[in-house]
């Protein structure tokens, strides 16, 4: 009896053990991870209204401009991209116009000058079709003879007056019209924008244009005749209306005429008829 009592308390010890080594083998579990807040929702920005942008480079562009005259062909070459403008402004002599006005005194002036891909981008042959003095007036159109600073294009009076004259509608018209950051350009044939300035000294600017400024006078479709007004009709000649004579109108009207004498014959032939009459009884009595 003392037997089982010992085996059976041995029992339960050992179940004990048992049962602590278990639980202390189990690894503690892990803390419960602390959720976090919810973040707000961020809105979208909404995108920025574009805006033409002018890329203005130092003037001048390259290497200083050597001190004396201005020499708008050496600016034109440092800044490079300009080789068919050049060639033009050589070729129909508006170089010479352009220096000897650059270089009196006051002297002021604005070119825009247009890029070789902005000639490149003609319909080909549109050049070698026009005569010299249309070249001429071509080139003319880009020049300005005043100095108009970026700023400035804020407050000109449209159409613009260039060297090529007539600035009416259908002839040699240049509008300009600035925004924040750009100035728009248009001939009614062309419309583009200043990208960059190329020089700017108080005297001289020039500006970089994308396309060549082409002018109605030259390119453009004529504007149709205007109709011609209609004749004024001819008056219409009104006949006389017939007029009643009287003896005493004083007419000469050979019908007239011819009355009156019939009248004048018959009085004389009453008056013979009636002498011949009462002369046999004055002879009687």
């Amino acid at each position: 009896m003392t037997m089982k009592q010992s085996f059976f308390s041995l029992s339960l010890l050992l179940l004990f053990v048992l049962h602590c080594i278990s639980t202390q083998a189990q690894p503690a579990a892990a803390p419960a991870a602390p959720t976090p807040p919810s973040a707000p929702a961020i809105a979208p920005t909404p995108p920025s209204p574009m805006t033409p942008i002018v890329t203005i480079n130092p003037p001048p562009i390259g290497a200083p401009i050597p001190s004396g005259p201005t020499n708008v062909i050496k600016i034109l070459e440092k800044a490079g991209r300009f080789t068919l403008l050049i060639r033009l402004l050589k070729s129909t002599t508006v170089i010479n116009q352009i220096e000897h006005q650059i270089n009196s005194t006051n002297g002021r002036l604005t070119l825009f000058a247009p890029t070789d891909g902005a000639f490149s981008s003609l319909s080909s042959g549109t050049l070698n079709s026009l005569t010299d003095p249309q070249k001429e007036s071509l080139i003319q159109f880009h020049v300005i003879s005043s100095y108009i600073s970026l700023p400035q294009f804020q407050t000109v009076s449209n159409p613009l007056r260039t060297n090529a004259g007539d600035n009416s509608r259908y002839r040699y018209q240049l509008n300009a019209t600035a925004y924040p950051n750009s100035v728009n350009i248009s001939t009614g044939l062309t419309n583009t924008s200043v990208s960059a300035i190329v020089y700017s000294d108080g005297q001289l600017a020039i500006y970089q244009v994308d396309k060549v400024l082409l002018p109605w006078e030259i390119f453009g479709a004529k504007p149709p005749a205007a109709a011609l007004a209609p004749a004024p009709e001819k008056p219409k000649k009104e006949k006389p209306a017939a007029v009643a004579y009287s003896p005493d109108d004083g007419k000469t009207d050979a019908a007239d005429v011819s009355g009156a004498m019939s009248l004048r014959m018959n009085m004389q032939n009453v008056v013979l008829f009636g002498v011949a009459i009462v002369a046999p009884l004055i002879n009687f009595s």
